[in-house]
């Protein structure tokens, strides 16, 4: 919740998970608007954020929050020196093929092509948030993240606004890759086996070292 508050400008709740669905969930999480508010009030509660009351003449009263300076100390902190570790990787079709032998074929089979049309829809939602990215840079209005937020000084084309895009463009290569993953395992349940084994290849000999057929010719003389 301190990294969306980081970028510039100042955001409702609202806001915020408007944003956090439209970028950060596409590699990471996206949370319940309950708990962007209880942490937004333990943030504040902390010191590490900020907020004020909209202004009389807007149509609707909100609450507006803002990283503190603390704050920014802190998010910096952690982000320079806590290890980030290995990606925790939780496949829930990869779990159902791994327990295939208790399912029919064809019902694995249309569950990877239901994966792969979910993918679809998920690539398109990136690559829709890239383009409104590249149209607020085009016209240099709002700040970046497409929640209309007001304020931050450097606006849509600040260098703050780079390494969201670099995410997003990773999340994009991430959504090829697993539709490319989803249609060699198409290819693997399609392929003929016997029962609890599969056929050797020939980079299995080469592994082995199994001879060949014409290793084991015999030889004149």
């Amino acid at each position: 919740m301190l990294g969306l508050l980081s970028f510039p400008g100042e955001r409702t709740g609202y806001d915020l998970k408007k944003w956090a669905d439209a970028s950060l969930r596409f590699f990471y999480w996206s949370p319940a608007i309950s708990q962007i508010y209880a942490e937004l009030r333990r943030l504040e509660g902390l010191g590490y954020a900020s907020s004020r009351r909209s202004e009389p003449d807007e149509p609707r009263a909100k609450r507006r929050y803002a990283i503190t300076a603390a704050g920014r100390a802190a998010l910096a902190r952690w982000a320079d020196t806590s290890e980030p570790g290995p990606p925790v990787l939780k496949h829930p079709l990869v779990l159902r093929i791994w327990l295939g032998h208790l399912a029919e074929p064809e019902r694995l089979a249309t569950r990877v092509r239901e994966h792969m049309e979910r993918t679809r829809a998920e690539l398109k939602e990136i690559r829709d948030a890239l383009a409104r990215a590249d149209a607020h840079d085009a016209t240099g209005g709002g700040t970046g993240d497409g929640t209309g937020a007001t304020g931050g000084g450097t606006g849509a084309t600040g260098e703050g606004w780079r390494h969201p895009r670099i995410a997003l463009r990773w999340s994009e290569r991430h959504q090829l890759a697993e539709l490319e993953l989803a249609e060699a395992m198409l290819a693997d349940l399609a392929e003929p086996h016997p029962p609890g084994a599969r056929a050797p290849t020939e980079g299995d000999r080469a592994d082995t070292g199994a001879d060949t057929p014409a290793d084991t010719a015999p030889t004149d003389g």
